[in-house]
């Protein structure tokens, strides 16, 4: 029982340390920039966000995250983004702060290009608790090292585009520091790791709706490779969002949004095909975003 327990724990540890790098949150199509930092200030606004996700709510000791990050541009051709994310699992917590810088290149009148990358550094630690589990082996260099906290580094690089006023495409890079350090890995390539993401809106302008289909295909590490179909329509001047989004790893999910002014609240419910389902409510997704005009923008903010 206690080397099933400390197994157990070490896989817990290495999930909570790498399976949520890339597409923490479903919100992804709505702000790009949680899974691409080259989308960082693209759309000549300045942008706070506030992200939580409750990941199979009822369940005992289910994953909890929590985010804040801000982003927007520093002259004509420059953004930067910073962000922290507190993240909880069973007895396993990580703490993440990251800075994110884009270039970004006017290409032609349609065209638009930003190249960027990220920075971050997580710290994993195990609560207190565990010191009064039994099966837990005090003297396990696993647990050791994860009581007194843990250190990580590592990096992403991403490009993102528009392509006229409707069509956004963006491709990043994560993992690049941990794939080089890991001898499992150092004869692989260093963009083993990805985020793929398309979107391109339909706008009916005589019922005042809109359509955005987009896709998004991750492999990322320590993850089965998964692929995301989105579709999200927008009502009256953008004021209200709703939204379906199918994903490859078995799971369907259900968006409800609105806007008013340069405040925007989304929320979104995830329910499993998986029988994992029947012991939980689903998942459950909240992002705010608060928006404030470039004094001398230079674009339109597509939204």
């Amino acid at each position: 029982m206690k080397k099933l327990l400390l197994l157990t724990l070490a896989l817990a540890i290495g999930q909570l340390a790498f399976a949520q790098d890339g597409a923490i949150f479903s919100h992804y199509n709505i702000t790009p920039v949680l899974i691409n930092p080259s989308a960082a200030g693209f759309d000549e606004d300045y942008q706070l966000q506030l992200n939580a996700r409750a990941q199979w709510s009822g369940f005992t000791d289910a994953p909890t995250t929590y985010a804040a990050q801000f982003n927007g541009p520093l002259g004509d051709n420059f953004a930067i983004g910073l962000g922290v994310l507190s993240e909880s699992a069973a007895q396993l917590n990580r703490l993440r702060a990251h800075l994110n810088y884009a270039f970004r290149f006017q290409v032609s009148d349609k065209v638009k290009l930003a190249a960027g990358f990220q920075t971050e550094y997580q710290q994993i630690t195990l609560d207190n608790g565990v010191l009064n589990n039994s099966f837990v082996d005090l003297n396990d260099q696993v647990v050791e090292d994860f009581m007194n906290g843990k250190g990580v580094f590592d990096a992403a690089l991403g490009v993102y585009s528009s392509f006229g006023e409707h069509t956004r495409v963006g491709l990043s890079f994560s993992n690049l520091v941990r794939s080089r350090l890991s001898e499992e890995e150092q004869d692989e390539s260093i963009l083993k790791y990805y985020t793929f993401f398309a979107s391109h809106k339909l706008i009916v302008e005589d019922l005042n709706f809109s359509l955005e289909p987009s896709v998004m295909v991750r492999n990322i590490r320590d993850v089965p490779s998964q692929i995301d179909v989105n579709l999200m329509a927008r009502f009256l001047e953008e004021q209200f969002t709703s939204g379906l989004s199918y994903r490859s790893t078995g799971a369907l999910g259900l968006l409800l949004g609105t806007k008013l002014s340069k405040f925007e609240l989304y929320y979104s419910y995830d329910i499993f095909f998986q029988e994992f389902q029947s012991y939980n409510n689903g998942s459950h997704e909240v992002t705010l975003m608060v928006s404030f005009d470039r004094k001398k923008s230079t674009s339109a903010r597509r939204r």
